[in-house]
């Protein structure tokens, strides 16, 4: 449930008449009252006796007993409250009991018997409007500071009571809500989502790896976005709007949305701290010298340093300081942003929804540090730079590896955020982490079919033998590995890496040591792509030559046919 205070305005009337009108989309269904100041005000949606202006004069009587100067110029006080959409429909008395609820709990009528007069209009089956006169029956203002908190308190104990969907409480660091008048315009044209969501999500791709003002609003040209700098009298830029070509008003000009309006973290200052961060990371902690070395060739490349960034990143959440961590964070979102816009289109969804969900991760109290997060954001502008992958060969094989390590590092997040009590902030880095786990069984389910198969075909001595390797290793979690489907593809692995110099032994231990275990579906799976990143395997196993029957053939490397479930699924 969600209670949102309105800006103060001063017609009464006005609002009323929106109120017990159409909508802008013949959206307001039977409006009529389900509760008041004293129970008994007229009710113009169901008394056709009475008009809107009658509840008004109702309403302003305390106002119209002032001297003029007492009365205060913003005088109409308005507060919604909606159900989330899983919620089930409440009655009348249900809806008029929160309206009381409310304008006890915000001091607009706090139950001393002089609050303010106030009405509970309903217009619709998922919310109310509140409106009240902010003076009070004694003469006196009414005490409604912070009364947008106040109101978000007692809906959290509403939910509980009522068995309803349990918002988490917010911090104030969330982005602006699309307006009903933007979700419903979007509905009218046809829009999947309001026009500041489409522009928040297209910015924030924008910022994703991007190094200077040049490149940034060169990317939001390229994306088909109407820009309007706001440059001062020196020259210098101070900020920026943005708008959509086919988003316009009633005089047919664009409706422009300056980036602080669509999220806190989209102003030019906001974003040029990041861009400084890299100058000054330049000395921070980097991944080794082969994850950071000359720009990648292809996207492959880019997905395996996408993978080892994320790993260091996971060591920083779990390490280091507030500030550093909440850049990770961060800079996190940006590689999740670069990664949906450059993936296939079996991910791309279920990759964007995870981007578009962790973006309330990445913001909190906590100031972040940037800097240290420059490998992150440099795997972001690596995966945009080397374009679009294809959804299959290593390509594939290497954004299952990506995903992989960008799940433990979203749950990492959440972990954080819990720790620190960022309540919406753990619970959409929760929800993030679940969009990547479908995204992962899809990408993963070519590239694991192929190591399923090598791992099926080793000859008993090597699988026996690989398995002591797993017992020696890890024994703790030995047997649930070898249960595991992915076992195969595990044993496949290990063979590999012995078969191009590797102690298998050696990696197993090291790749195991690694934290987030326990949170994965299939720990072979994990221990898979960890071992083939760090050994340096290709993804895609189908274009290596086939050791795992070495063994069984005095050492010799065959590669046989390849089977028909091995073959791409074109040639199927």
């Amino acid at each position: 449930m969600i209670p949102r205070i309105h800006k103060q305005g001063s017609k009464t009337l006005g609002l009323l008449l929106y109120l017990y009108g159409k909508g802008t989309h013949e959206e307001h269904i039977d409006p009529h009252l389900v509760a008041s100041f004293d129970g008994m005000a007229p009710d113009p949606g169901r008394d056709p006796s009475v008009t809107e202006k009658d509840l008004r004069h109702l309403l302003d009587q305390p106002l119209s007993l002032l001297d003029t100067g007492r009365r205060p110029d913003q005088h109409v006080w308005h507060c919604s409250v909606r159900a989330a959409p899983d919620d089930p429909i409440l009655s009348d008395e249900q809806w008029g009991d929160i309206a009381r609820r409310m304008v006890a709990a915000t001091g607009i009528d706090p139950g001393d018997g002089a609050g303010c007069r106030w009405a509970a209009v309903r217009h619709a089956d998922d919310h109310i409007h509140i409106i009240a006169t902010l003076v009070r029956e004694d003469g006196r203002r009414p005490d409604h500071h912070r009364s947008g908190k106040r109101a978000q308190a007692e809906a959290r104990l509403i939910e509980k009571e009522l068995g309803l969907h349990q918002v988490a409480p917010g911090d104030g660091t969330a982005a602006k809500r699309p307006t009903s008048a933007e979700r419903h315009k979007a509905e009218r044209e046809g829009r999947e989502q309001p026009a500041s969501e489409e522009l928040r999500e297209t910015v924030r791709r924008a910022v994703a790896g991007a190094t200077s003002e040049e490149e940034f609003f060169d990317r939001l040209a390229a994306a088909g976005l109407l820009i309007r700098k706001r440059v001062a009298p020196s020259g210098d830029l101070l900020g920026y709007k943005v708008a959509l070509p086919d988003n316009r008003n009633g005089q047919r000009e664009p409706v422009y949305y300056a980036g602080s309006t669509l999220s806190p973290d989209l102003s030019l200052p906001r974003i040029r701290k990041r861009w400084s961060g890299d100058a000054l990371g330049q000395g921070a902690d980097t991944p080794s010298d082969q994850d950071t070395g000359p720009a990648p060739s292809g996207p492959a490349t880019a997905r395996r340093r996408t993978a080892a960034a994320a790993w260091q990143a996971v060591l920083v959440i779990d390490n280091d300081e507030d500030g550093q961590v909440a850049a990770h964070i961060a800079a996190a979102g940006e590689v999740l942003d670069a990664l949906a816009k450059t993936s296939a289109a079996h991910t791309r969804t279920e990759l964007r929804q995870a981007a578009a969900i962790f973006e309330r991760a990445t913001r909190s109290h906590v100031r972040a540090e940037h800097g240290h997060d420059r490998a992150l954001r440099q795997a972001a502008r690596d995966l945009v730079h080397s374009g679009p992958a294809l959804g299959r060969g290593e390509d594939g094989a290497t954004t299952a590896m990506a995903i992989d390590m960008l799940f433990f590092l979203v749950t990492a997040a959440a972990h954080w955020h819990a720790q620190k009590e960022h309540a919406q902030q753990a619970a959409a880095a929760r929800d993030a982490a679940e969009h990547l786990r479908t995204a992962y069984q899809t990408a993963a389910s070519v590239p694991m079919g192929v190591l399923y198969q090598r791992g099926r075909r080793l000859s008993q001595p090597l699988r026996r033998q690989q398995a002591a390797r797993l017992r020696a290793a890890v024994p703790e979690m030995a047997e649930q590995i070898l249960a595991e489907p992915g076992w195969h593809a595990l044993a496949a692995t290990l063979a590999d890496a012995e078969s191009t110099g590797h102690d298998p032994a050696a990696l197993l231990a090291e790749a195991a040591g690694r934290r987030e275990l326990d949170t994965a579906d299939s720990v072979s799976d994990v221990l898979v792509w960890r071992l083939r990143r760090m050994a340096g395997l290709p993804g895609d196993a189908s274009a290596m030559p086939d050791y795992t029957t070495a063994a069984a053939t005095g050492g010799r490397a065959v590669r046989p046919a390849p089977s028909r479930d091995e073959r791409p699924a074109k040639a199927r």
